[in-house]
């Protein structure tokens, strides 16, 4: 009766060994988590930085959060962008409620070169995308100094 349980047929599992591959894939399916992932947050918004002669810019796409739960600061030159996504659902219908929420947070750091203005950053934020424009003290060129060698 077990040596039935294993028998395969036409490349086609049966018994107990269909079965522990089904429950391996459950789980596979269901904790698709690796052991990096586990402390890892849920999503990281996307930044891109450029920089040109007067300005550092920052772009940082960062959909579905509240301009309230969003906090960009600049401390000892690095520029921190950190927030709070939430997400609710509610689904009432006649024979079941479906509710769910999701959190998560973030924190992304940018090292900045000395030589910029915190004072003049300008920074929008418009339809989930964050741009903030940092402009840089102005450089001035060197002085070439002629020095007679004898």
């Amino acid at each position: 009766m077990i040596g039935n349980l294993l028998k395969r047929n036409n490349n086609k599992e049966y018994g107990l060994d269909s079965f522990r591959k089904n429950v391996d894939k459950l789980f596979d399916d269901f904790f698709f988590l690796t052991p990096t992932s586990l402390f890892k947050n849920d999503w990281e918004p996307t930044v891109d930085v450029e920089e040109d002669d007067k300005s550092i810019h920052v772009k940082a796409e960062i959909p579905g959060i509240d301009e309230k739960d969003l906090d960009v600061r600049v401390e000892n030159n690095v520029l921190t962008l950190s927030g709070e996504k939430r997400e609710e659902r509610k689904e009432e219908k006649k024979n079941y409620i479906f509710s769910e929420r999701k959190f998560g947070s973030f924190s992304r750091s940018i090292s900045l070169p000395d030589g910029i203005k915190t004072d003049r950053i300008k920074a929008t934020f418009k339809k989930g995308v964050l741009n903030i424009d940092i402009p840089k003290d102005e450089v001035k060129e060197s002085k070439k100094i002629a020095i007679d060698v004898h």
